[in-house]
């Protein structure tokens, strides 16, 4: 039993020592984001409906900050 749990712990760190580094995956920027958001929003995907509504959300918050934004440069 001993010689298992080495053995195990000696194979563990190998191919702990042996992984291969991951590129870093590029960002998309918020154009393309939102047309993926999008693509899901509109399929019937499990929380699709989410998506839509946050999408919905996050639209109504930039209207909001560009009216306020406007209201502010009034003399």
């Amino acid at each position: 039993m001993r010689r298992l749990i080495v053995v195990s712990a000696l194979l563990v760190t190998a191919a702990a020592c042996g992984a291969k580094k991951e590129e870093p995956v590029p960002t998309r920027s918020a154009e393309e984001q939102r047309k993926v958001d999008s693509t899901v929003g509109a399929s019937a995907l499990p929380g699709a409906r989410g998506v839509r509504g946050a999408m919905a959300a996050g639209d109504s918050a930039a209207k909001r900050a560009r009216e306020l934004d406007s209201l502010s440069k009034l003399p």
